[in-house]
């Protein structure tokens, strides 16, 4: 049907084109017009043949965007105007033959043409035509025929014509006028004031237009009315696009910032982004699911843990099932008579099935231009993809909140190892060989000369043992840390490294208490000294490290500087891993770790941790 059309476009055009060149041609050849035209009458071909020529450009800015759009007031529209070349071409025809044929069917294509375009309206605003357009179509023949062959008084032969033609014409500019009040479009104003000036000027002709005296400005003025129509279409569709490019960027924007909230608040922003839409008065969303209304916006903010009917339910999950958009002429309320003249139906696609739709509510039977159901079904897309990420980030924040709780177990799981691993050492294997000294130094008052010097070395043996034991119990669990607090405990393991090393440790200390910290806090410092001192040893080729810890607003930060190598692309992965337990054993107490590189070379570690008071 749409190829049908356009062929039927394409030969139009032709025809009025050919019709052109043979009227230019005319108008090149003086003894083809006849005199009378010649003297008086060419300016007013002239002015007709430029109203054609802007007409036929409006007929075919409409069949592209027929083309273009596929909708069929566009079709309406350049049948419209095609009539309306056809009409002009009647009259130059007129002008030049004198031929009441030709007479005859420039009043039957004037009717037609003004029909056409309240039509065209008709279609647009309202989404069909009335059963009497076929008998409006009946009244221009008719007419015409009574008037130009059987009438004689002008007057009573003109005046229906005009009347008819006028109220025609004030009935397009009236649609749009209520359209544009509906749906609070510039371009539907302008195509409403455009027809009522037009219709007031087509009561002139029987007064003023017959008897020449617009000649050749009527036609001028038809042009700007012409011309004023075709801006009205051009706003509908600029507009058109704006609206529908904004919902869908505001969409975009959801899409990507939509996992911060939480699905009810999210539902609400997203559902008022529609209503930015011509003459959208609410949205709603279903989900197939719990078979109701999970949230509405506008008027369908009531509607909200409703059922919908029976019948509007099936047409919802048929949508949610199919994954295409759907639009339809009506939709009713649930527990309501009321009805509204448009809806469209969105599937919302939410992981691998799609098992929602979107449901927006117009008050104008063809809210959409241009906006067709690709771009519902992309708008639906968008508002799924926005559900889905929010639900993903959901699902990301939880996985992280139980990882962090699993490092948190898994931290204190290690600390009570090393607790328990500790105590047996030293209550157990360091008392055995405390005993075994003991037995030792017995052993060898018992022993002659000769043998002491074994007993010597297996006293020291002993004593070896002994400190090695001390040495681990100490790594497993610190005991200054218990004993003495944080900041001895930090100054013993400097001490401990310095001499172990040879670096050049340097450890400050704030003169003033520390604020309260929890014991888990306090052993994740001391961890962290711990492995950054290892690090450094391990990767940084350093000559001098500064350790300070400071304390202001209740909260802690321990610094670990070295003048190193720095932080190396692709370190190893033992400090990576020091560094990974570092930062889980930090972050399960709320706490941060900061590396950076240093200004005058080197790295710098960071822990902060709040106290628990604040």
């Amino acid at each position: 049907s749409s190829r049908r059309t356009q062929g039927a476009v394409r030969r139009m055009i032709a025809v009025v084109a050919a019709s052109v060149r043979v009227l230019a041609a005319a108008l090149q050849g003086a003894a083809v017009v006849p005199g009378e035209i010649r003297e008086s009458g060419l300016p007013e071909l002239h002015a007709g043949i430029l109203q054609l020529v802007v007409t036929l450009a409006l007929a075919w800015v409409c069949a592209t965007l027929y083309r273009v759009y596929r909708k069929p007031f566009y079709a309406w529209w350049a049948v419209a105007w095609m009539l309306y070349v056809m009409r002009l071409g009647a009259i130059l025809n007129y002008l030049l033959t004198h031929k009441l044929i030709a007479l005859y069917w420039h009043q039957v294509l004037t009717g037609w043409a003004g029909l056409a375009l309240l039509a065209a309206a008709t279609v647009f605003a309202r989404g069909g035509l009335r059963w009497w357009f076929a008998l409006a179509a009946a009244f221009p023949p008719i007419w015409s025929y009574i008037a130009i062959y059987r009438l004689e008084p002008f007057i009573w032969a003109a005046l229906p014509a005009v009347l008819f033609l006028s109220a025609a014409t004030l009935a397009t500019g009236a649609v749009f006028g209520v359209y544009a009040v509906r749906v609070r479009s510039i371009g539907a104003n302008i195509l409403a004031a455009a027809f009522v000036l037009w219709a007031v000027h087509h009561l002139d002709y029987p007064v003023l237009r017959q008897r020449g005296e617009w000649v050749p400005w009527g036609y001028y003025l038809d042009i700007v009315f012409e011309l004023a129509a075709g801006t009205g279409i051009l706003l509908l569709v600029a507009d058109d696009l704006r609206r529908g490019l904004d919902a869908m960027t505001t969409l975009s924007s959801e899409l990507q910032g939509g996992g911060t909230r939480e699905r009810s608040a999210l539902l609400d922003a997203l559902l008022a982004r529609p209503l930015s839409l011509p003459a959208v008065r609410g949205a709603a969303v279903y989900s197939a699911n719990r078979g109701v209304y999970e949230a509405g916006s506008g008027v369908c903010a009531a509607w909200r843990d409703r059922a919908p009917k029976a019948g509007e339910r099936e047409r919802l999950e048929l949508t949610a099932s199919s994954g295409t958009a759907t639009t339809q002429s009506a939709w009713g309320e649930p527990d309501s008579a009321a009805t509204h003249p448009f809806a469209a139906l969105l599937p919302i696609p939410s992981g691998e099935a799609t098992n929602s739709a979107l449901v927006i509510i117009g008050e104008a039977r063809t809210p959409f231009t241009v906006l067709d159901e690709r771009f519902l079904t992309a708008l639906g897309q968008q508002f799924g993809g926005a559900l889905a990420n929010a639900a993903l980030t959901d699902r990301l924040r939880q996985r992280s909140v139980d990882l962090e709780r699993l490092s948190a177990r898994m931290v204190a799981q290690h600390e009570e190892e090393r607790r328990r691993l500790s105590r047996e050492l030293h209550d157990e294997t360091a008392q055995v060989l405390s005993a075994l000294k003991l037995e030792l130094g017995v052993l060898k008052r018992a022993v002659g000369p000769g043998d002491q010097h074994r007993v010597d070395d297996a006293l020291a043996l002993a004593d070896a043992g002994i400190r090695s034991i001390r040495a681990v119990t100490n790594e497993l669990r610190p005991a200054l840390l218990d004993d003495l607090g944080l900041g001895p405990a930090l100054r013993s393991l400097v001490n401990e490294f310095r001499g172990r090393t040879g670096l050049g440790v340097q450890l400050a200390l704030p003169d003033r208490p520390l604020p309260a910290l929890s014991p888990d806090a306090e052993l994740a410092l001391f961890r962290a000294l711990q492995e950054g001192l290892a690090n450094i040893v391990r990767h940084a080729e350093a000559a001098s490290v500064e350790v300070t810890l400071s304390a202001r607003d209740g909260v802690v930060t321990l610094s670990i500087a070295d003048d190193g190598v720095g932080i190396r692309p692709g370190a190893g992965s033992p400090g990576a891993m020091g560094l990974t337990g570092m930062r889980e054993r930090v972050a399960a107490l709320g706490g941060s770790v900061v590396v950076e590189p240093r200004t005058t070379g080197g790295t710098e570690i960071r822990i902060t941790l709040r106290s628990r008071n604040t």
